[in-house]
């Protein structure tokens, strides 16, 4: 595979209302003002040889979340983003509170060719979604993530 590699674990519950799952809003100035497109699974890069999907899966969740990942997981493959970037997912579930997430951060320079650098959170928020409402407003690559899930959970 070429291009960038990705991976991430994709929490969810079994709620009255039916299946949640969590997902994170991406922080900083190019999503501050969008909502379609802008949830994602916390995930992150990794470098095919230095580190196993699975361990960057994990290690990015503890990251973006400040929080370890905990509980037995579900593969859902990978699927192919429109930038090119292959994301590697699996499910856990658990029941996370929001609330408690401390979200890493990152720097870069804002406002474009300002000099300035500025630090964002890798995730802005974090919230549970039904899956109607969580197709509506994931990454469109990774609604697979989300039907792959449902085929898998009981």
């Amino acid at each position: 595979m070429s291009g960038k590699q990705s991976a991430g674990l994709l929490l969810f519950r079994h709620t009255s209302s039916g299946l949640e799952v969590l997902l994170g809003h991406m922080g900083g100035p190019f999503f501050a003002k969008r909502d379609t497109g802008a949830w994602t699974v916390p995930k992150g890069e990794y470098v095919p040889g230095e580190e196993t999907a699975w361990d960057a899966a994990r290690r990015e969740f503890q990251e973006e979340l400040g929080l370890p990942p905990a509980g037995e997981a579900v593969a859902l493959g990978e699927v192919r983003q429109t930038g090119g970037k292959t994301v590697t997912a699996w499910a856990v579930e658990a029941d996370l509170d929001p609330a408690t997430i401390e979200p890493g951060t990152f720097r870069m320079e804002w406002p474009p060719r300002s000099g300035q650098t500025q630090e964002f959170p890798e995730l802005d928020r974090v919230r549970w979604f039904g899956l109607d409402r969580a197709r509506e407003v994931i990454v469109t690559a990774q609604a697979a993530f989300l039907d792959r899930l449902v085929e898998h959970s009981p």
